[in-house]
């Protein structure tokens, strides 16, 4: 009898096109977790309502990023949208109730997008989901008991919060119901802005310091042509260079990228030439993936109908998870 396969969750907000950054450092492994775990995947568009946004762009952008991620490689069958099911957020409630207001003081994912908030308006509204949403976060994960949860190490915080919620839930209510997810750190390329690579890529730096990868390939190449190489008095090899090196061998050109790294430690290396190879490396990543995204928007109804059937089997679990819950916390169940 074959062994039963783990389970692996995570999530991505909708906040616009996916950039390379987002595909090298989770959503290629993502496709690739596929063959070994039972995946659950989804376009979390409540946590982007904790930021001001429009009604009419997060819809939008919420069925972009979904049909973005069948094209990286996500399967239909693994893929939600958390608004489509609810208990999520009912979940959440109950979990907020087993998480003390001193733990979520520590976050400082609230803190620091707060003042990313400020600098930009000092009268800007901070809403109170901003300070929730890391428990809605923990529902998220522990909804669907996942064994795994693929981070990055400054996402730790957040899986620990999780993980203390299940403990003080199972405790509280004397069962161990809840899985203690775990970190799964796979293997990502940690990918900084072409145009300051002293900081991680980010569309939130604005369009300079991130590639589109469904964008135009002449797009692609100008960024690549203009990126920072050196930067001032850094020793050794500069951000610049490294990060141009770390996309040439993303990209799986690994014969040009042991070549010219030959002619770096040789001091001989043309930058040009780098990020002549860099470019043709991003437009043969990224063109599959632009046309399978091409096909999904031809046909936007039947991939939508898609998402909405594997949403709601998918939900059958988080039902089942919060029937449940509800049992073992002295709420009433609807057939009570």
């Amino acid at each position: 009898m074959s062994e039963k396969k783990k389970n692996v969750l995570s999530c991505i907000q909708p906040t616009g096109d996916l950039h390379l950054g987002n595909y090298l450092g989770a959503v290629k492994n993502w496709a690739d977790l596929q063959k070994k775990y039972d995946c659950t995947y989804g376009v979390v568009d409540y946590h982007t309502m904790t930021m001001p946004y429009k009604a009419k762009n997060l819809r939008e952008n919420t069925w972009k990023m979904a049909f973005q991620l069948l094209a990286c490689g996500i399967d239909d069958e693994n893929l939600f949208i958390q608004s489509l099911i609810p208990e999520h957020a009912e979940l959440c409630w109950i979990l907020g109730n087993v998480c003390s207001h001193g733990r979520l003081n520590l976050m400082t994912q609230f803190k620091d997008k707060a003042l990313q908030l400020k600098d930009k308006d000092k009268d800007a509204f901070v809403s109170g989901g901003l300070f929730y949403y890391p428990v809605m976060q923990a529902a998220d994960i522990l909804i669907y008991h996942a064994d795994y949860v693929p981070i990055g190490k400054d996402q730790v915080q957040h899986l620990e919060l999780s993980r203390d919620i299940a403990q003080r839930f199972n405790h509280q209510f004397d069962k161990e119901y809840f899985t203690h997810p775990e970190p799964l750190f796979t293997k990502n390329t940690k990918i900084l802005s072409l145009a300051n690579p002293e900081k991680k890529m980010s569309k939130s730096l604005g369009e300079k310091h991130y590639v589109n990868i469904f964008g135009d390939e002449n797009r692609i190449r100008k960024q690549v042509k203009s990126a920072v190489t050196d930067t001032g008095d850094s020793e050794g090899m500069s951000p610049g260079v490294q990060n141009l090196f770390d996309l040439l061998e993303a990209s799986g050109r690994m014969e040009a990228h042991t070549t010219l790294l030959e002619d770096y430690e040789k001091g001989t290396l043309r930058y040009s030439d780098l990020k002549s190879e860099v470019a043709d490396g991003l437009v043969e990543l990224c063109r599959p993936i632009r046309e399978r995204y091409d096909e999904i928007n031809s046909d936007k109804k039947k991939f939508k109908n898609k998402i909405k059937d594997s949403s709601n089997d998918i939900r059958k679990t988080a039902r089942k998870t919060l029937r449940e819950v509800k049992e073992l916390v002295g709420i009433l169940n609807p057939k009570d």
